[in-house]
């Protein structure tokens, strides 16, 4: 759940975010790949050898919390086609015509999204805070960083969650390693952001409130608090985030700060008192 939404961030970079830019590729068009997406775009509607694609898809491709702790791969999964058995039609499955490596599927995930509304909210988020991070970095430092988090979120979100075999995909993990590292190093950048009350309100505010706040919802969710989690990885979120602020927190002494504003507060012009 994302209450406020980024827009722009007032922090300068001195290089072009390269990597960024190959990370929000590489993700749109592994989405555009996934199986049923082309069809949803064209308004076809979702049945049910589409669904046994896309869980063949996964099972294959997302990682899977028993598999990553245990080492539990399935006997058999979805085969991707559809059949009718004594309940009634349903997917094909079978022995595995592939070796999966569970470590590996983390990798894969990162680059997986459930719907259209996932990847773009997790691309907005990197393409706002991601060059900074870059930028402070350096382009294969930042990779790095990029896929440690990741790494972290999903194996700290699998050890709580280790008898699970419900896929685990999506950007989300390294992404709010990015906004803990940005956290950590620009605190007092200002980030223009839309609020939604009664209509969008835009505001420009520290970044240590906007990520803050976001970071506070994504633990109160990761509780059980608020609205039920549903299928959102929250855990995944808040182990992503703190994963980054620990890596960024020695760099904190070197990174120089934006400018800071003048003459404009939360969106309107300041006016002076003497």
């Amino acid at each position: 759940m994302r209450v406020v939404i980024p827009v722009h961030d007032i922090n300068p970079v001195r290089r072009t975010p390269w990597v960024t830019y190959g990370l929000i590729a590489a993700n749109v068009v592994v989405f555009v790949l996934t199986p049923g997406v082309v069809g949803s775009l064209v308004g076809e509607e979702t049945g049910l050898a589409r669904l046994c694609d896309l869980q063949a898809f996964l099972d294959h491709w997302a990682a899977v919390p028993r598999e990553l702790i245990h080492g539990q791969l399935p006997d058999l999964v979805p085969t991707g086609g559809t059949g009718v058995g004594p309940r009634g039609p349903g997917c094909v499955v079978g022995p595995p015509g592939y070796d999966k490596s569970p470590a590996l599927s983390v990798l894969t995930a990162m680059f997986l999204h459930g719907s259209w509304a996932h990847l773009l909210g997790n691309m907005l988020f990197l393409l706002i805070f991601g060059n900074n991070i870059e930028d402070r970095l350096g382009h294969l430092r930042y990779l790095l960083f990029y896929l440690v988090c990741g790494y972290a979120a999903a194996y700290g979100f699998a050890l709580l969650n280790d008898g699970s075999g419900d896929p685990l995909i999506g950007a989300s993990g390294a992404i709010a390693g990015v906004l803990g590292a940005y956290l950590v190093l620009f605190p007092r950048a200002r980030v223009w952001v839309l609020v939604p009350f009664l209509v969008f309100l835009p505001l420009r505010l520290p970044a240590w409130i906007v990520l803050g706040f976001w970071f506070a919802l994504q633990a109160v969710y990761s509780y059980g608090g608020g609205t039920a989690a549903g299928t959102v990885a929250y855990v995944a979120h808040v182990v992503g985030f703190l994963a980054g602020m620990l890596l960024a927190w020695p760099l904190r002494p070197g990174t120089p700060q934006p400018p800071e504003p003048r003459g404009l507060l939360f969106g309107r012009r300041a006016r002076h008192t003497w």
